[in-house]
């Protein structure tokens, strides 16, 4: 396909506001994408770079079509040229077309042209007719009937987002089967947390990777329930919401079509003024993506932090070895996925913010900021989809462990001793802990050494399941903890919480 300043090739002439120009003959876009490509070379990233952004702008063009048709607004042969155009479209034809820049000026003006240009001559084609007929069938007569970019360009951003978002919920999905299966094939394997980057208690590595899962887990819920905002849709407010140029009928009629076309619930908004302008829902959703940035890049921070050494460092697991990591010290692996995930993570957290004062910069009836608010989701969802699916095949799936190092460590730490307060106290565990930091020795051997214990009740103390799970000791033994607050009120028949209170435990 040729572009603007290298058309060498056969032309045509087109005509807008501003003049006549040459239009490639091949091009299935017209004179106002040909101005928009002139003036918006900003990216470099053209709409075909997002298929989802131009599969919606055809079901919404198809949806307003069949309306209009229904309406009488529309006679049989353009409704139906129409029709097939954008379904063409939807297919995956023409997309190579639509070449606006994504971000531009004018609210996305240029985008909706784009659309109706290609949607246009493509309908001419179908009807015999040649690209840039327009007598006969016209993107702003015929394929924008009853429309604006002003609702058009909202409704097929909130498309594009339910379109598109389901792809990153599956990746999140797979990282977190990924993330429990290793939390099962080391549930056994004890370590030591920490806190403030300081030795703190016992855990099993299969609880850090359990709790991995579950925290990102919580957001592909998140992101789902938020998702569902952007089926509410202004697609016939027209210019600011008033529904001028269109049929009192047609934004109920148009909206029912789109809800058909796509298997989404739209609804029309409750006040079409407020939601012309209104850009809450992409903040929400933005705000998720960064929620979702910021807690997989701290769990890369941890898999960095883990696997630093391996001779000098933490090395308490080990990463995949996917390339060698340095031009010039012989023998360094870098842990590059965790770092690349990181670098993605930070790029949605600055999406976000331009997603943020993009939202804010809107004035009075209409928000033309909204091409950087799409741009940015849309990057956003793509890059976090691609990351997620990497961080899981490319080094979660491959992680192994460095036993010898989480015994030894274990073994050195003096974070045991907090297993023995409830049982020796907090000044006695103190004074073990000191002499275990000041001499190098286990915390066992001094607790035996000074009769503290018997050697028994030590190992018990001292057990897994003492360490990593709840439970209550007392100098004779612990007491295990049961899912039924009842149930430990009668076995013990201790009462820990005031009746009256029981309503707020």
């Amino acid at each position: 396909m040729t572009h603007p300043g290298a058309m060498t090739g056969p032309t045509r002439r087109e005509h807008d506001l501003l003049g006549d120009r040459d239009v490639p003959a091949d091009a299935y876009y017209g004179i106002q994408t040909l101005r928009a490509q002139e003036n918006f070379h900003i990216t470099g990233v053209p709409l075909h770079h997002f298929p989802r952004i131009i599969e919606a702008l055809a079901h919404v063009k198809r949806a307003a079509a069949r309306a209009n048709h229904r309406l009488g607004a529309l006679d049989d042969a353009r409704a139906a040229a129409i029709d097939q155009a954008c379904e063409e479209i939807v297919g995956g034809a023409l997309h190579e077309h639509f070449v606006v820049d994504m971000i531009q000026g004018g609210a996305g003006t240029s985008t909706n042209m784009n659309a109706n240009e290609v949607i246009a001559n493509r309908a001419l084609e179908i009807m015999g007719f040649e690209k840039g007929q327009y007598d006969e069938l016209h993107p702003n007569n015929h394929v924008n009937l009853g429309q604006s970019t002003n609702d058009v360009y909202p409704t097929a951003v909130r498309l594009t987002i339910m379109l598109s978002f389901p792809a990153l919920a599956e990746a999140m999905d797979h990282l977190i089967r990924t993330l429990r299966a290793k939390g099962d094939e080391f549930s056994d394997v004890l370590k030591m947390g920490r806190t403030q980057m300081q030795d703190a208690v016992p855990m099993t590595v299969g609880q850090e990777f359990h709790g991995w899962a579950v925290t990102i887990e919580e957001d592909v819920q998140r992101l789902t329930r938020t998702a569902t905002l952007f089926q509410e849709i202004n697609l016939g407010a027209t210019a600011i919401g008033t529904g001028i140029t269109s049929d009192p009928r047609y934004a109920k009629m148009a909206t029912a079509n789109l809800a058909e076309l796509t298997g989404i619930p739209f609804v029309v908004a409750a006040d079409l003024v407020e939601a012309t302008s209104d850009t809450g829902a992409f903040v929400t959703f933005s705000g998720i993506l960064k929620r979702i940035a910021v807690k997989i890049s701290k769990i890369c921070n941890d898999l960095r932090l883990l696997s630093s050494g391996p001779r000098a460092g933490f090395h308490e697991i080990n990463l995949p070895s996917v390339q060698p990591g340095s031009s010039i010290m012989p023998g360094k692996v870098n842990p590059v996925i965790p770092e690349v995930v990181n670098q993605v993570a930070f790029e949605v957290i600055g999406n976000d913010l331009s997603v943020t004062f993009a939202a804010e910069g809107g004035q009075l009836q209409l928000n033309a900021f909204e091409p950087v608010i799409c741009f940015n989701i849309l990057e956003s969802t793509r890059i976090m989809t691609r990351a997620m699916n990497t961080l899981a095949d490319r080094c979660i799936a491959g992680i192994t462990l460095n036993e010898s190092v989480l015994e030894d460590y274990l073994r050195r730490s003096i974070g045991v001793v907090t297993a023995l307060v409830p049982v020796l106290g907090y000044a006695a565990s103190t004074e073990v802990a000191q002499a275990a930091l000041e001499t190098g020795r286990p915390v066992a051997e001094l607790v035996l050494e000074r009769g503290l214990l018997d050697e028994e009740r030590l190992e018990g103390l001292l057990s897994p399941a003492s360490m990593t799970a709840p439970h209550r000791a007392t100098a004779t033994g612990t007491i295990p903890v049961f899912e039924d607050f009842d149930e430990v009120e009668r076995d013990s028949g201790e009462v820990g919480i005031p009746p009256t209170d029981r309503a707020d435990f």
